[in-house]
């Protein structure tokens, strides 16, 4: 462990606690929360030196020219446990989250890649029918999956299946989303009711019974999000809140655009067997992942033409605007209670329920 510190020179670092406090990786720092966010900065950003400064964005997706044509390009890694939850499965939940990835940075998504690592002793059956649920998903949201790969590892050592997605999407022209464009008035507006998903996850993991069904909200948004910038809204921003839920995401925003964020607590759609699962195992519904909804920053003036199209579309029933962005207390979200107070939105420190994508 010794040689380790040499190597990597924690002392030095410059970077603030827990990370120091750390050595070792912890489940927290893939949850996209605090942890997860120093990760990033202090190790891997250094690590790339991204000369272009592309990667330093830290966005969904990567925005890159590639002769006249703007691409989008996304990865992501899915380790959810149990590989089945109401719903849906590991399968379409990585088809749904790359696309969606790519679909809220305005870009109409088209390809995907798929790496698979299989652990020794998964049954042919379930990977069939996790492959098979790929293959509707990725139809259904209007992509191919064009290459892949496929690593096989001892027993014991994968947990029987994680998954790779990677995509390509083509900007078009006139599409200009970003925490640059977003401004003080701005609408904030979440397409639908929220915490669905890992609630869903959490359900099946714990033996857990609410009272009714809670399924996954996990859906491909390439469609909606097409429409909605097709309207004219003036959309200056879009983010798919999964890990860390709505709230990381506002977070992140804020911080990106050096503005700040009032929302109103009462008005985020939160499901009541949701709200009441939430309660029952301690958890803020604003901090729970969501797989098939998206927030927009909307030009203020926009906002009620934003939310008729959205409610008119089948993913958008439930949209709601939440709050508004301030030029007050830059970088922050605040949120105002129920009961009249106001209280700090901040990332998580680690994540309420790992392992849910």
């Amino acid at each position: 462990m010794s040689e380790l510190r040499d190597a990597v020179d924690l002392e030095n670092w410059s970077c603030p606690l827990p990370l120091r406090d750390h050595p070792a990786i912890v489940l927290g720092h893939g949850g996209g929360g605090t942890l997860s966010s120093e990760l990033v900065e202090h190790l891997f950003l250094p690590a790339y030196a991204d000369s272009a400064g592309v990667l330093s964005q830290l966005g969904d997706a990567a925005i890159v020219q590639a002769g006249s044509a703007r691409i989008a390009m996304s990865t992501d890694s899915y380790v959810v446990r149990p590989r089945f939850f109401p719903g849906g499965n590991i399968g379409d939940l990585a088809i749904n989250g790359t696309v969606n990835d790519l679909a809220v940075t305005g870009a109409a998504p088209l390809y995907l890649t798929v790496g698979m690592v299989l652990e020794e002793g998964l049954s042919l059956e379930e990977l069939n029918s996790i492959a098979a649920t790929m293959g509707r998903a990725a139809r259904e949201a209007g992509v191919s999956i064009v290459s892949g790969d496929t690593k096989v590892v001892d027993s014991g050592h994968g947990d029987g299946i994680y998954i790779n997605t990677a995509g390509v999407g083509l900007i078009p022209d006139g599409v200009d989303l970003g925490p640059h464009r977003v401004r003080p008035g701005d609408a904030v507006i979440v397409s639908g009711p929220v915490g669905m998903h890992g609630i869903a996850v959490m359900s099946v993991r714990e033996g857990l019974e609410f009272g009714s069904d809670i399924v996954t909200d996990s859906a491909p948004l390439g469609g909606i999000i097409s429409e909605l910038l097709a309207s004219g809204a003036d959309v200056h921003m879009m983010r798919d809140p999964t890990r860390g839920g709505v709230a990381a995401s506002l977070t992140e925003i804020a911080k990106a655009s050096r503005t700040g964020v009032d929302i109103v607590e009462r008005d985020v759609p939160v499901p009541d067997d949701v709200r009441a699962a939430c309660g029952f195992l301690g958890l803020d519904p604003l901090y729970v992942a969501n797989e098939g909804k998206f927030i927009a920053f909307v030009a203020s003036e926009d906002a009620d033409r934003a939310l008729d199209l959205l409610r008119g579309h089948p993913l958008g029933a439930g949209a709601t605007r939440i709050g508004t962005v301030t030029e007050e207390h830059p970088g922050i979200v605040v949120a105002r209670t129920g009961i009249g107070g106001t209280r700090v939105v901040d990332l998580p420190l680690a994540e309420q329920l790992p392992r849910i994508c």
